[in-house]
């Protein structure tokens, strides 16, 4: 019997797993799945939590809901993996042999990394993450009861899980504190290591443009070195400072620990892998997945829906003993509240910045792309039904995996949508 072997039961790893486990001859195969816990998290819904739109039923639902009973599923953290040997050791004192095998950890916030941030004194007081659900939960509470001054969210380096949603949190903040009629109270900064709002030209001009209509001022090229909690204030590296009321800290963002353990990592423990294949260069019989790689892409739910076709099929291939012939496009979508019941959404790939224009379908849309939209609103918010009842049910969702230019506009770096 040979083993399939995925460690992770997240977006990638349980959606790896239940497809593996229904292509897969199971006379041949066992599909094992390994995860530190039993709660699987709806992290998108993490940045709804501080502004009391979702609540904890949104965000948390047990793995085992959603893991076929074919799948092996192991609760345990793992050691190490040997992947010379194809072996992986695991807390729990299992040692597991694989024949093939999907890396799906995703990534983890350490703010360890950040002298001052943790050990001054203000973090879960006035020093808040939201990438996890006990930090935005925390904020919520914060937020009820908080009366103004200074926000500043903060990236302290990239790559982050989820790009946009730094400037999410602001737009929502900005809403939210206008709802309660307290918005000349609080003045909004956003200090991010990126020279603007976002990595593209084309996107990034839009978005600051938003950034600016909405009164809030960007720090760029800001990369923080120290909190001083004494003073709150956060430094950075060419001495600029930003005083703080309430400061949320989007930490630096790190694979997983054995990753490290293994020697299977870059700088920060993702796993390097071709990013057309979703290969490792070194062991072929290992592939890494999400947030768990090192791929030039955003880290995010819907490209693990961009990728899972090209994955399974790579692994089939490369089963049956035939060259890989699939490739990731680096086909990303992402959804961007923008407070008021609208949304932004944007659509690229390796090559190709994101674009005004409608998606997925030319004039008739129904998303606009770089554009404030109800629609746009509304479909962030059906991502959360789709991804329960479908993405994790292994249910087609009606997305194409390729990316396309049907329907974008071509501008130039210098041109904005409005």
């Amino acid at each position: 019997m040979k083993t399939f072997l995925v460690l992770g039961a997240g977006t990638a790893g349980t959606m790896i797993a239940r497809k593996m486990a229904s292509k897969l001859d199971s006379r041949q195969w066992k599909v094992v799945l390994v995860d530190k816990d039993e709660k699987h998290y709806y992290q998108p819904g993490f940045l709804f939590l501080p502004y009391g739109l979702y609540t904890e039923q949104d965000v948390i639902q047990p793995k085992r809901k959603y893991i076929p009973e074919k799948v092996e599923f192991i609760i345990s953290t793992i050691e190490m993996v040997e992947p010379d040997q194809s072996r992986v050791k695991l807390a729990n004192g299992q040692t597991i042999s694989y024949d093939q095998m999907v890396i799906a950890t995703g990534v983890d916030i350490h703010p360890e990394q950040t002298e001052g941030l943790l050990d001054g004194g203000g973090w879960r007081k006035n020093i808040f993450d939201f990438y996890t659900y006990e930090g935005a939960a925390a904020l919520g509470k914060h937020l009820k009861n908080w009366d103004g001054g200074r926000f500043v969210v903060n990236v302290v380096e990239n790559p982050i899980k989820c790009p946009v949603a730094p400037l999410e949190l602001l737009f929502l903040a900005d809403w939210w504190f206008t709802k309660r009629g307290m918005r000349n109270k609080v003045e909004l900064v956003f200090a991010t290591p990126l020279p603007g709002a976002f990595t593209k030209p084309i996107a990034a001009n839009a978005l600051g443009a938003m950034l600016q209509r909405k009164n809030i001022h960007v720090e760029a090229d800001y990369n923080i070195g120290t909190v001083d909690t004494g003073r709150n204030v956060i430094s950075s590296w060419d001495e600029r400072e930003i005083p703080y009321d309430l400061l949320i800290t989007i930490p630096t963002n790190m694979g997983a620990e054995f990753v490290k353990r293994s020697g299977m990592g870059d700088e920060l423990n993702f796993v390097p892998v071709d990013k057309f294949t979703l290969q490792s260069p070194k062991w072929e019989n290992i592939w890494a997945m999400g947030d768990a790689n090192n791929i030039p892409t955003s880290k995010a739910g819907a490209v693990i829906h961009f990728q899972m076709e090209t994955v399974v099929n790579n692994i089939l291939q490369h089963i049956q003993g035939k060259p890989v012939s699939h490739k990731f496009d680096g086909h990303a979508s992402c959804y961007i509240e923008s407070g008021f019941n609208k949304g932004v959404l944007i659509d690229f790939d390796y090559n190709q910045e994101p674009l005004p224009g409608k998606y997925p379908l030319p004039i008739v849309g129904p998303f606009t792309l770089l554009g404030e939209t109800m629609i746009n609103h509304w479909g962030k918010l059906a991502f959360k039904t789709l991804y329960w009842n479908m993405m994790l049910q292994g249910i087609a969702v009606p997305l194409p995996n390729k990316f396309s230019m049907v329907g974008k506009q071509q501008l130039s770096a210098g041109v904005t949508s409005d």
